[in-house]
């Protein structure tokens, strides 16, 4: 199979991916969460008009010539109305978020006044409608506030509580599984032997895939052998996984088993191979069974390129399936701090630091690039994107890149 650009297999990953069905959900679990429908107002807010100071409700026309003394005669809390109408010449003790009592149109803070027994003294004037909050400020019962494919934040989760909304209808979390592949790797805490290494990439796939929103079950180390392979694509299934990703083993090796576990299982093949480094042996495809399609993408088992594909293809499809518009993490223009040479045919994508400058960002990549460094990995900032063919680029030109998000 012929390498294939990264737009070309971004397209391939994205074709036959769309929201997943909706569910309906408590607030505590709608954070992050894209909407599914409208949802429109199930009340109105605020419902009357209320005080939005401490001080005395009275008739403006009371207080437009001071200084004037006023007889009070109760108080109004907030959840605590006053029943009583107040007529000409008095007033109503009130507090922040308190009913206005029947006949008063405006309140005086209570900075302004003197208070003695039941009487108190306005030392200013105040207008009509001072310090009221009137009834509907905020929103109104079916004002149409959140439209369907909106990404609900924190503030989002406050206003829907406001509009009586307990429950949120979003689109279910997509399902990720994954397990990685190599007679090498032992989990951390353990000594690797001769030819050993320590398994690392499964935990930042697991958790990039969390931060995304989805829902990951990390199906451990499989042995570089056919049926253990087979036998781990099938308990993806079973646990009805949307997207099943893979490291290690999608390469060309006589131990690189993926591939051929994935044709056993009837795996509809996209692409296998693209124009990018690092992360040329990356493989994607679908498989179907009784509980749907299943995507899955196979990963190459060095750490770099497995997180650097995970973070341009997995991201959106994870993005995708849940619902969401923004699918790819946004380019940012910014300068090189370096000399860099010509590319080859293949996009390069260099770890590099960024700093802010008052020119502009300044991008500096690390000068060793092997796709096994996890410590450069860690302190990027960002991916310097180079495109195929690119001509050699001196330190102040300008760039592309995607940030890692902090």
């Amino acid at each position: 199979m012929a390498l294939i650009s990264v737009a070309e297999a971004l397209d391939h990953v994205l074709a036959h991916a769309g929201p997943m069905p909706p569910e309906t959900v408590p607030l505590d679990d709608a954070l992050g969460r894209v909407l599914a429908a409208e949802l429109k107002a199930l009340r109105t807010q605020p419902p009357a008009d209320v005080s939005a100071m401490d001080g005395y409700a009275v008739r403006a026309a009371d207080v437009a010539n001071v200084p004037v003394r006023l007889r009070v005669i109760g108080e109004v809390a907030a959840g605590r109305p006053f029943t009583a109408t107040v007529g000409a010449g008095e007033a109503a003790r009130i507090f922040t978020g308190g009913l206005m009592p029947a006949g008063t149109d405006a309140v005086v803070v209570q900075e302004i006044t003197e208070r003695e027994g039941d009487t108190v003294s306005v030392l200013k004037p105040t207008s009509k409608g001072r310090h009221i909050r009137p009834q509907g400020l905020d929103f109104r019962r079916d004002d149409p506030l959140f439209a369907k494919g909106h990404r609900l934040t924190e503030r989002d989760l406050a206003l829907l509580a406001g509009m009586n909304h307990p429950l949120a209808p979003v689109h279910r979390r997509p399902k990720v599984a994954l397990f990685a592949t190599g007679d090498e790797l032992v989990p951390p805490g353990r000594e690797p032997g001769p030819g050993q290494i320590v398994y690392s990439n499964g935990f930042a796939l697991a958790a990039l895939a969390r931060r995304q929103g989805a829902i990951v079950t990390d199906l451990g180390l499989v042995a570089d052998r056919l049926e253990p392979t087979i036998a781990a694509i099938r308990q993806a299934r079973d646990l009805a996984a949307d997207i099943l990703v893979t490291t290690g083993g999608a390469s060309v090796g006589e131990y690189d088993l993926v591939h051929k576990a994935f044709a056993a299982e009837g795996m509809d093949l996209s692409f296998w191979k693209v124009a990018m480094r690092p992360g040329r042996p990356l493989m994607h495809g679908r498989l179907y069974g009784r509980l749907g399609g299943m995507h899955v993408l196979g990963l190459p088992g060095n750490p770099v390129s497995a997180y650097v594909c995970a973070f341009l293809f997995l991201v959106p499809l994870i993005r995708r399936m849940s619902g969401r518009d923004d699918l790819a993490v946004p380019t940012e223009s910014a300068v090189l701090g370096c000399d860099l040479p010509a590319n080859d045919e293949r996009a390069d994508y260099l770890r590099a630091t960024v700093q802010q400058t008052p020119n502009g960002l300044v991008a500096t990549p690390f000068p060793v690039q092997d796709s096994s460094m996890m410590a450069p990995l860690a302190k990027a900032d960002c991916l310097v994107i180079r495109e195929p063919y690119a001509p050699a680029a001196g330190a102040g030109s300008r760039c592309a890149i995607v940030k890692f998000e902090a």
